[in-house]
Protein backbone atom coordinates (compact mmCIF):
# COMPACT_ATOMS: atom_id res chain seq x y z
CA UNK A 1 0.00 0.00 0.00
CA UNK A 2 1.23 3.49 -0.86
CA UNK A 3 1.67 6.04 1.94
CA UNK A 4 0.89 9.66 2.70
CA UNK A 5 3.98 11.61 3.79
CA UNK A 6 4.07 15.02 5.46
CA UNK A 7 7.40 16.80 5.49
CA UNK A 8 7.17 20.04 7.46
CA UNK A 9 9.40 22.72 8.85
CA UNK A 10 9.86 26.44 9.40
CA UNK A 11 10.35 28.72 6.41
CA UNK A 12 13.75 28.55 4.69
CA UNK A 13 14.27 24.92 5.66
CA UNK A 14 14.31 23.88 2.00
CA UNK A 15 10.87 22.28 1.63
CA UNK A 16 10.26 23.37 -1.95
CA UNK A 17 13.83 22.66 -2.99
CA UNK A 18 13.48 19.15 -1.55
CA UNK A 19 10.20 18.67 -3.46
CA UNK A 20 11.83 19.69 -6.74
CA UNK A 21 14.72 17.31 -6.03
CA UNK A 22 12.30 14.42 -5.43
CA UNK A 23 10.47 15.31 -8.65
CA UNK A 24 13.80 15.28 -10.53
CA UNK A 25 14.72 11.89 -9.06
CA UNK A 26 11.45 10.31 -10.22
CA UNK A 27 11.68 11.81 -13.70
CA UNK A 28 15.34 10.84 -14.06
CA UNK A 29 14.24 7.22 -13.63
CA UNK A 30 11.54 7.53 -16.28
CA UNK A 31 8.74 7.76 -13.70
CA UNK A 32 5.89 10.28 -13.77
CA UNK A 33 4.76 12.68 -11.06
CA UNK A 34 1.82 15.03 -10.49
CA UNK A 35 2.74 18.39 -8.96
CA UNK A 36 0.05 20.19 -6.96
CA UNK A 37 -0.15 23.42 -5.02
CA UNK A 38 -3.10 25.34 -3.56
CA UNK A 39 -4.28 28.25 -5.67
CA UNK A 40 -4.20 30.49 -2.58
CA UNK A 41 -0.40 30.39 -2.76
CA UNK A 42 0.13 33.30 -5.15
CA UNK A 43 3.91 33.08 -5.08
CA UNK A 44 5.09 31.85 -8.45
CA UNK A 45 1.55 31.89 -9.87
CA UNK A 46 1.15 28.47 -11.55
CA UNK A 47 4.69 27.36 -10.74
CA UNK A 48 6.33 25.80 -7.72
CA UNK A 49 9.17 28.20 -6.97
CA UNK A 50 12.03 27.60 -4.55
CA UNK A 51 14.15 30.27 -2.89
CA UNK A 52 17.07 29.05 -5.03
CA UNK A 53 15.12 30.33 -8.04
CA UNK A 54 14.42 26.83 -9.34
CA UNK A 55 10.87 26.23 -10.50
CA UNK A 56 8.50 23.60 -11.88
CA UNK A 57 5.08 24.15 -13.51
CA UNK A 58 2.23 22.66 -11.50
CA UNK A 59 -0.12 20.09 -12.97
CA UNK A 60 -2.98 20.92 -10.62
CA UNK A 61 -3.51 24.39 -9.16
CA UNK A 62 -6.06 23.42 -6.52
CA UNK A 63 -8.98 25.67 -5.73
CA UNK A 64 -10.46 25.60 -2.21
CA UNK A 65 -13.42 23.45 -3.26
CA UNK A 66 -11.61 21.13 -5.65
CA UNK A 67 -11.85 17.40 -4.97
CA UNK A 68 -8.24 16.26 -5.20
CA UNK A 69 -9.17 12.59 -5.16
CA UNK A 70 -11.28 12.98 -8.29
CA UNK A 71 -8.84 15.34 -10.02
CA UNK A 72 -5.95 12.94 -9.49
CA UNK A 73 -8.05 9.96 -10.53
CA UNK A 74 -9.03 11.66 -13.81
CA UNK A 75 -5.49 12.91 -14.42
CA UNK A 76 -4.11 9.43 -13.84
CA UNK A 77 -6.60 7.82 -16.25
CA UNK A 78 -5.95 10.39 -18.98
CA UNK A 79 -2.18 10.86 -18.69
CA UNK A 80 -0.90 8.19 -16.31
CA UNK A 81 0.09 5.97 -14.82
CA UNK A 82 1.73 8.24 -12.26
CA UNK A 83 4.17 7.09 -9.62
CA UNK A 84 4.05 9.90 -7.05
CA UNK A 85 1.98 12.95 -6.08
CA UNK A 86 3.99 15.94 -4.81
CA UNK A 87 2.18 18.78 -2.99
CA UNK A 88 3.79 22.12 -2.16
CA UNK A 89 2.49 24.58 0.47
CA UNK A 90 0.22 21.87 1.84
CA UNK A 91 -0.71 23.99 4.86
CA UNK A 92 -3.09 25.91 2.59
CA UNK A 93 -5.15 22.82 1.75
CA UNK A 94 -8.55 22.42 3.33
CA UNK A 95 -9.13 19.70 5.90
CA UNK A 96 -11.20 17.80 3.36
CA UNK A 97 -8.45 18.02 0.75
CA UNK A 98 -5.98 16.53 3.23
CA UNK A 99 -8.48 13.69 3.70
CA UNK A 100 -8.66 13.27 -0.08
CA UNK A 101 -4.90 12.94 -0.38
CA UNK A 102 -4.95 10.26 2.29
CA UNK A 103 -7.60 8.47 0.24
CA UNK A 104 -5.41 8.79 -2.89
CA UNK A 105 -2.57 6.99 -1.15
CA UNK A 106 -4.78 4.27 0.31
CA UNK A 107 -7.35 3.72 -2.45
CA UNK A 108 -5.49 4.74 -5.60
CA UNK A 109 -2.22 3.29 -4.31
CA UNK A 110 -0.11 6.30 -5.33
CA UNK A 111 2.43 7.72 -2.84
CA UNK A 112 1.62 11.30 -1.82
CA UNK A 113 4.36 13.54 -0.42
CA UNK A 114 3.21 16.85 1.08
CA UNK A 115 5.51 19.71 2.05
CA UNK A 116 4.37 22.60 4.22
CA UNK A 117 4.44 24.65 7.38
CA UNK A 118 3.17 23.27 10.65
CA UNK A 119 2.19 26.60 12.24
CA UNK A 120 1.52 30.19 11.18
CA UNK A 121 3.10 33.43 12.40
CA UNK A 122 1.02 33.27 15.61
CA UNK A 123 2.09 29.66 16.32
CA UNK A 124 -1.40 28.47 15.43
CA UNK A 125 -2.07 25.50 13.18
CA UNK A 126 -3.16 25.62 9.56
CA UNK A 127 -6.21 23.44 8.77
CA UNK A 128 -4.34 21.43 6.13
CA UNK A 129 -1.30 20.85 8.33
CA UNK A 130 -3.34 19.87 11.37
CA UNK A 131 -5.14 17.20 9.38
CA UNK A 132 -1.96 15.93 7.73
CA UNK A 133 -0.30 15.59 11.13
CA UNK A 134 -3.16 13.29 12.13
CA UNK A 135 -3.41 11.25 8.93
CA UNK A 136 0.07 10.94 7.44
CA UNK A 137 1.71 7.52 7.58
CA UNK A 138 5.08 9.24 7.85
CA UNK A 139 6.05 12.58 9.43
CA UNK A 140 9.41 14.23 8.86
CA UNK A 141 10.63 17.56 10.17
CA UNK A 142 12.95 19.51 7.89
CA UNK A 143 15.18 21.66 10.07
CA UNK A 144 16.67 25.11 9.77
CA UNK A 145 18.27 27.53 12.22
CA UNK A 146 17.45 30.89 13.73
CA UNK A 147 19.88 33.80 13.35
CA UNK A 148 21.03 33.06 16.90
CA UNK A 149 22.03 29.52 15.93
CA UNK A 150 19.22 27.64 17.69
CA UNK A 151 16.76 25.42 15.85
CA UNK A 152 14.04 27.54 14.22
CA UNK A 153 10.44 26.56 14.99
CA UNK A 154 8.47 29.77 14.33
CA UNK A 155 7.60 31.69 11.18
CA UNK A 156 7.60 35.31 12.30
CA UNK A 157 5.91 37.81 9.99
CA UNK A 158 7.31 41.19 9.06
CA UNK A 159 5.46 44.01 7.37
CA UNK A 160 7.67 46.78 6.04
CA UNK A 161 10.63 45.27 7.90
CA UNK A 162 8.98 45.25 11.34
CA UNK A 163 7.73 42.16 13.17
CA UNK A 164 3.95 41.94 13.55
CA UNK A 165 1.92 39.61 15.74
CA UNK A 166 -1.61 40.24 14.57
CA UNK A 167 -3.42 39.93 11.28
CA UNK A 168 -4.95 37.39 8.92
CA UNK A 169 -3.44 33.92 8.76
CA UNK A 170 -2.88 34.08 5.01
CA UNK A 171 -0.37 36.68 3.81
CA UNK A 172 1.97 35.66 1.01
CA UNK A 173 5.70 36.23 1.33
CA UNK A 174 6.89 38.97 -1.02
CA UNK A 175 3.53 40.72 -1.45
CA UNK A 176 2.36 43.95 0.21
CA UNK A 177 5.70 44.36 2.00
CA UNK A 178 5.19 41.02 3.79
CA UNK A 179 8.19 38.85 4.58
CA UNK A 180 8.92 36.06 7.03
CA UNK A 181 11.83 35.12 9.24
CA UNK A 182 12.43 31.73 10.82
CA UNK A 183 13.05 32.07 14.56
CA UNK A 184 13.67 29.87 17.55
CA UNK A 185 11.16 30.04 20.39
CA UNK A 186 13.30 32.37 22.51
CA UNK A 187 13.82 34.93 19.75
CA UNK A 188 10.18 34.73 18.69
CA UNK A 189 8.95 35.72 22.16
CA UNK A 190 11.65 38.38 22.52
CA UNK A 191 10.54 40.08 19.31
CA UNK A 192 6.91 39.68 20.34
CA UNK A 193 7.54 41.48 23.65
CA UNK A 194 9.39 44.26 21.83
CA UNK A 195 6.48 44.68 19.42
CA UNK A 196 4.01 44.84 22.32
CA UNK A 197 6.11 47.49 24.09
CA UNK A 198 6.27 49.55 20.90
CA UNK A 199 2.48 49.34 20.51
CA UNK A 200 1.93 50.40 24.13
CA UNK A 201 4.25 53.41 23.69
CA UNK A 202 2.52 54.41 20.46
CA UNK A 203 -0.88 54.24 22.15
CA UNK A 204 0.41 56.20 25.14
CA UNK A 205 -0.36 53.41 27.60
Amino acid sequence: MAKLYFRFGAMNCGKTTALIQVDHNYRERGMKTILIKPGSDLKGDDKILSRLDVSRPVDILAGPNDNLFELIKTYNLEKGPFHCILVDEAQFLSTRQADQLFEVAVLQDIPVICYGLRTDFLLEGFPGSERLLLLAHSLEELKTICTCGRKAIANARKVGGSFVFEGEQLAIDGRDEVSYQSLCGQCYFRYKKEAERTQSTTRGE
